[in-house]
């Protein structure tokens, strides 16, 4: 198609300029919708997703191939992930765009007065009336002015050939709404970035900063992981023990930690904290004194949770609390084979101990109170029949949920006491972690002690419940325990069981031998190997036994197997030089949990058991200090946010014209009334002024 005149008469258009194009496309409606809706389903997958967590925590749960997907897309950093930012800059620039585009013509509507409307517009409109007056033209054009002035009108007196308008208009500002809403994503953007990582990123990418990934000291960590004090914005933490200080934040980063160094020191004199019955916490503060570096200036204040301490620029918040590397003493008890000899132990919660050259143990916790559900449950053994070895073990092991804090209104509720927390690590570095409380509690009405034991961070605990022997310690299942490892004390029982359990008569001595065997094969199936111990080895046996005679031998079997565990506890007394325990229903009871907890003990998977014996307990407090400077233009955005939202949807703009011409009789008027928005008030006043316009003086 040639682009001379056609003779068809057909004006072809000139193609606007791409780069025009861009512009409208960047400054539309449609593309700013699109990246809202984008920033929000960021915002959805930042909320559900739990950021910053450990590397450990998102391999356990999304398993490697995931993890390292998620971590190529920045999910777990959302709000600093580069698409991210990338986003809410090209949000930013749309804004703009559309205040720039729109801002000026809104405010030249905004003093404009329309005044080159004509007649026969008016009369187009829906919202309109004639009347006639006997005043002048000029008289009724004053009256009518004076009038739309006092119903709160702006008025303009404007002559024109034939005849005289009065144009009005009311609420004008509503376009500020519009400027301020707009204005107000900018503005709060632009403060979200100020505080966001953006200038770390950039010291990292320009001046070398390089995160720290080692341990130690943080007086070791070497200056291309520390930020200097000029740093304009940042959020780190510090945890400070009773009677220590602190002048340096961490800052988390993906693969590893930055130091920023603080221009004062933190000394924490006093951490005080208050629970409620439930074992949540009530009120946590922190006594504190802050020296300044450079004027040697100390401010002694109390922070609290929502009462920072403002000083100079930066806010130090009370973001939690923690242990300061409680002193810890124990007693371990062996869990393998027919060991006795107990040893000693000591610790300090964020350290770690040597256990020999096979383990190291790795104090993580420590809590000196712990406020727990106790209310009456059904066995769990119940139901394990018939499940696989880990369903077995998920039936076994009682579930704790470790807090009571969701159950605040349940009356079952009570304080067991302190426990320990620690990891179990062996040479290759495979590790589980475990919750042992120091005190027994009472569970289903029977004392005992648990002892939580889980293989991933994010699992609960599963326990083990040791029953308490008369002087309310471990040492008579842990004496049963070695026994049962012992091949030598099984023989023993076994015997013993015969002994006792053959009825006198002619072939006694045969169904000793019988009884005897079977006494000794039943505790060494119990006793188990690497593979199965317990009621699965127990299980994994009667599934031998044809089906139809399995319910007959296992009752057999346990009936010989209950009965050979008494003797060997008695067994195992007496080589200890002890005397043999009444046969009464306290230690039956006592037998049954410990051949409960004889069984669950498999999937413990502890070497060792370690027993809290003493502690001191060292509190500690954790600090958020931040530099925010984009607080103050976040919270100007906010003013003009709710400035727009009240301007758009409280504010309506009226336009109103009267035309006035000579009449024959005096003059003739011609009213019409629009708005943008028509409402229920705009009618209601339309005919207000219907009908006092017209009113005579």
């Amino acid at each position: 198609m040639s682009s001379s005149p056609s003779t068809t008469g057909i004006e072809l258009k000139t193609r606007r300029p791409i780069v025009g194009e861009i512009v409208e496309l960047i400054s539309s409606m449609r593309f700013a919708i699109a990246l809202l809706a984008m920033i929000a389903i960021a915002a959805v997958v930042g909320t559900v997703m739990k950021q910053g967590e450990a590397t450990n925590n998102y391999i356990n749960q999304f398993g490697p191939f995931w993890f390292e997907v998620f971590g190529k897309l920045g999910l777990y950093a959302v709000y600093s992930a580069w698409w991210f930012l990338l986003l809410m800059t090209a949000l930013v620039t749309s804004t703009s765009l559309c205040i720039v585009r729109n801002a000026p013509k809104m405010l030249k509507d905004m003093r404009s007065w329309r005044e080159n409307v004509r007649e026969n517009s008016l009369l187009n409109f829906h919202h309109k009336m004639q009347w006639r007056s006997p005043l002048a033209r000029a008289a009724l054009a004053q009256q009518t002015a004076a009038r739309l002035a006092d119903a709160g009108y702006k008025i303009k007196l404007v002559e024109k050939d034939n005849g005289t308008l009065v144009a009005a208009k009311q609420g004008a500002a509503n376009k500020f709404g519009y400027i301020f809403a707009h204005s107000a994503i900018v503005v709060i953007c632009i403060g979200g970035l100020l505080d966001s990582d953006v200038p770390i990123r950039l010291q990292e990418w320009f001046l070398g900063k390089v995160p720290f990934s080692g341990s130690g000291l943080i007086s070791a960590v070497p200056a291309q992981s520390r930020l200097g004090l000029g740093n304009p914005t940042f959020r780190g933490n510090t945890m400070i023990p009773e009677g220590q200080s602190s002048e340096s934040a961490i800052i988390t980063r993906p693969d590893g930690v930055l130091i920023q160094d603080l221009p004062f020191t933190i000394n924490l004199k006093k951490f005080t904290i208050d629970f409620y019955s439930t074992g949540m916490p009530k009120l946590f503060a922190s006594e504190v004194e802050v020296r300044d570096h450079a004027s040697g200036e100390v401010v002694k204040a109390v922070i609290e949770v929502n009462k920072p301490l403002l000083y100079k620029g930066l806010a130090i918040y009370q973001s939690s609390f923690d242990d300061g590397g409680s002193k810890l003493k124990l007693t371990g008890y062996p869990m393998r084979g027919g060991a006795t000899t107990t040893f000693d132990i000591a610790g300090e919660v964020g350290a770690s101990t040597a256990m020999g050259d096979a383990y190291t143990v790795e104090w993580s916790g420590f809590r000196p109170f712990n406020v727990e559900n106790l209310a009456a449950s059904q066995d769990p053994r119940a139901v394990a029949k018939g499940k696989t070895l880990e369903e077995q073990f998920a039936n076994s092991l009682d579930k704790h949920t470790g807090s009571a804090g969701r159950n605040a209104n349940n009356k079952d509720l009570k304080n067991v006491g302190p426990s320990v927390t620690y990891k179990l690590r062996d040479k290759t570095g495979q590790a589980r972690e475990y919750q042992n409380y120091m005190q027994p509690v009472t569970v289903d009405g029977a004392t005992v002690f648990l002892a939580g034991m889980r293989v991933n961070p994010s699992d609960q605990f599963s326990f083990l419940r040791i029953p308490a022997d008369d002087g309310h310690s471990v040492n008579e299942w842990m004496r049963l325990r070695a026994a049962l490892g012992d091949a030598g004390l099984r023989a023993a029982a076994a015997k013993r069981y015969a002994e006792r359990a053959t009825p006198q008569s002619n072939n006694s001595d045969a169904l000793r031998v019988q009884l005897q065997a079977s006494a000794d094969k039943s505790l060494t199936i119990f006793a188990g190997n690497d593979k199965a111990a317990g009621f699965v080895a127990i299980s994994q046996f009667l599934e031998k036994i044809p089906a139809a005679e399995q319910e007959k031998a296992a009752d057999v079997f346990m009936k010989i197997l209950n009965g050979s565990l008494w003797d060997l506890w008695q067994a195992a007394r007496e080589k200890d030089g002890l005397a043999p325990v009444s046969a009464d229903e306290q230690h039956a009871r006592f037998l049954q949990l410990a051949t409960n907890a004889l069984s669950d003990a498999f999937f413990y998977g502890a070497p060792v058991y370690l027993q809290l014996d003493d502690f001191t307990q060292v509190q500690a407090s954790v600090f958020q200090v931040t530099r925010s400077p984009g607080k103050n233009v976040v919270y100007l955005g906010c003013v003009f946010l709710v400035l727009g939202v009240f301007s758009m949807f409280y504010i309506r703009e009226r336009r109103l014209w009267v035309w006035i011409k000579d009449d024959a009789n005096g003059a003739e008027a011609l009213m019409a009334m629009s708005t943008q928005r028509k409402t229920l008030d705009f009618e209601r006043e339309f005919e207000t002024l219907k009908e006092k316009l017209p009113q005579s003086a």
